[in-house]
């Protein structure tokens, strides 16, 4: 089925963990840069892309990358406390007021630089119109509920999460998901509805650890950095 998507791309001036990270320079290119090739490549027009934020300067980034920025975030929108669906609907207001058409909403935060357009174009595969609420992005979970991830009782003693706790070996654990904050793509009607959190039909697309990276402190960018730098190495070898 042939989706009528509108790409939001969230990126606020302010950021604590990493100043100025959505305009920082990462191997050698601004951080939104990567975001918005990607959605390109993944058959987005620019006109269909939405950049969300307050910022001048991020603002005129995107211009300069070929990225129109008809739309301003609100002020009232533009602090740390606010959450992913405030943001979302309020493009979506704007779309609605603009005439521009859509059946799902395709969330791309500037965080996660090394996903593909690929990583994208599978996402909304999976996502079904009228039957799912919403499917995204995610990797092989770190810690497993049923096997390595732990939770005090009242007494301050561990037990595990989930299960009886009689799981010895990892790979006989069910397989626990983590998602990975690289794409979203979700039923407009669902999110007017109820929360993100709350939304009961989503559906995963898998995605490798080595591409799940998200970066919210400054050892992930770090981690970034070095993962490109090798990338970039083995295609020039």
């Amino acid at each position: 089925m042939s989706l009528n998507p509108l790409y939001i791309i969230p990126a606020r001036g302010g950021s604590k963990g990493i100043p100025g990270k959505n305009i920082k320079l990462l191997a050698g290119k601004p951080l939104i840069a990567y975001t918005i090739e990607a959605a390109i490549a993944a058959g987005a027009t620019p006109g269909r892309i939405i950049l969300s934020t307050d910022s001048d300067s991020i603002a005129a980034v995107a211009a300069a990358l070929g990225l129109p920025v008809p739309y301003r975030r609100p002020e009232a929108l533009g602090s740390d406390t606010t959450g992913s669906r405030e943001v979302i609907l309020d493009v979506m207001d704007w779309a609605d007021s603009q005439g521009i058409a859509y059946d799902c909403v395709v969330l791309l935060q500037p965080t996660s630089p090394l996903r593909t357009p690929s990583d994208i174009t599978e996402c909304m595969a999976r996502f079904i119109p009228g039957e799912t609420d919403m499917a995204v992005t995610v990797t092989e979970a770190a810690a497993n509920p049923y096997y390595d991830c732990f939770e005090t009782d009242d007494r301050g003693l561990l037990h595990v999460s989930k299960g009886a706790g009689d799981i010895t070996r990892r790979q006989d654990a069910p397989q626990a998901w983590q998602m990975n904050g690289a794409v979203y793509v979700i039923d407009p009607a669902a999110l007017r509805r109820q929360p993100l959190g709350a939304l009961p039909r989503r559906v995963p697309s898998p995605m490798p650890r080595s591409r799940s990276i998200d970066l919210d402190t400054p050892l992930d960018w770090q981690i970034a950095e070095l993962i490109m730098a090798q990338n970039n190495t083995l295609e020039n070898d």
